[in-house]
């Protein structure tokens, strides 16, 4: 090693103020200073000047080992910036201090882990967009040359064609702007009384188009109401009824109950019988671009989602200060959705 190597010795760590462990380090040094100096003068009979020195020696010798340890983890923090400002790694941290200095590195420790996460999202979001785009706008661009060049006559089947790749660019788009506005949390909730019967078997109606084979049940009593803004909870039911049954097979079916909670609030259930999302998975399935089992490499699902749906469900009920989580089903997934009074 080109540097001479010094042990990382903390024997204050234990301390939980920085302000009493400067006092024990001015207490240390004193007091071997003094017990030397006694040591050398009345104990060995040396002279004044040789004991006095000794004795400033050893005492700032171990202020040295106490200081360097208290000190330790500002070093290791300052290299850590230094680190991540050059796009580098950061080493590790120790966090066993208990006074402030310990505080700030813990709170330092979890800054950059959430930097680095920050970081790892947003080169998926990237790599995510890039592929779903890239495909419709392939396939799109495809098929046009062949009804300009003539290769393909301008049929009908050609065009509806055509205008599935625009409409899933159209989701895309979708999911991407309420993912913004989600992050940048600029939206305002526009609070009325929403009849939930009607709206669920309308959002029922527009998924059931989109997912023929499956069968979307809805259980919601005519007279429930929730005070809630209009469009982002259809967007919720949307976006949980799409999910379900993008998963659920063919033939399958999505389950819509909805009822009053204990609170006076609204409580919404979807329930489909695909293959279910195991339990370690049940909170990181509402991150953006969540990559299910059975995911491609290049992070495509294979039932055909953008990843973006369920995260956006939870903003939207965040921002009415409700709760969204899965829940034990006896078969498929099953998630739940509590909006308060």
């Amino acid at each position: 090693m080109s540097r001479w190597y010094r042990p990382d010795l903390r024997p204050l760590d234990p301390v939980s103020s920085i302000k009493a462990k400067l006092g024990l380090l001015v207490t240390v040094c004193v007091s071997v200073a003094a017990a030397m100096t006694w040591l050398y003068l009345v104990i060995l009979g040396w002279r004044a000047r040789y004991g006095l020195t000794i004795a400033v020696i050893i005492a700032l010798g171990i202020s040295q080992i106490l200081a360097h340890g208290m000190t330790s983890p500002l070093r290791q923090m300052t290299a850590a910036a230094r680190a991540m400002a050059a796009g580098r790694t950061p080493g590790p941290i120790r966090t066993t201090s208990r006074d402030e200095v310990g505080q700030l590195a813990r709170a330092f420790v979890a800054m950059s882990r959430d930097l680095t996460t920050a970081d790892a999202q947003r080169r998926d979001l990237l790599a995510n967009v890039a592929h779903e785009l890239r495909t419709p706008v392939a396939a799109l661009r495809a098929q046009l040359e062949n009804l300009v060049d003539g290769v393909r006559d301008a049929d009908d089947d050609a065009l509806h064609e055509v205008l599935d790749q625009v409409e899933r660019l159209g989701f895309l788009v979708d999911d991407l702007l309420g993912l913004a506005r989600a992050e940048a949390r600029v939206t305002p909730l526009h609070r009325c009384e929403v009849p939930i019967a009607e709206l669920a078997r309308d959002v029922a109606r527009e998924v059931g188009a989109v997912h023929p084979g499956r069968k979307i049940v809805i259980d919601a009593p005519d007279g429930l109401t929730a005070n809630a803004d209009r469009a982002r909870l259809r967007q919720v039911i949307v976006n949980l009824v799409d999910n379900a049954a993008r998963h659920a097979p063919e033939g399958g079916r999505v389950d819509v109950r909805c009822r009053m909670g204990d609170d006076g609030g609204l409580v919404l259930e979807v329930t489909d019988d695909g293959p279910g999302i195991p339990e370690e998975e049940w909170d990181a399935v509402f991150e953006r671009f969540r990559r299910p089992a059975g995911t491609s490499p290049s992070g495509v699902s294979p039932s055909g989602g953008t990843g973006l749906g369920l995260a956006i469900a939870r903003w939207a009920v965040a921002l009415h200060g409700g709760r969204i989580a899965v829940v034990p089903a006896p078969k498929g997934c099953r998630i739940r959705v509590e909006l308060p009074a």
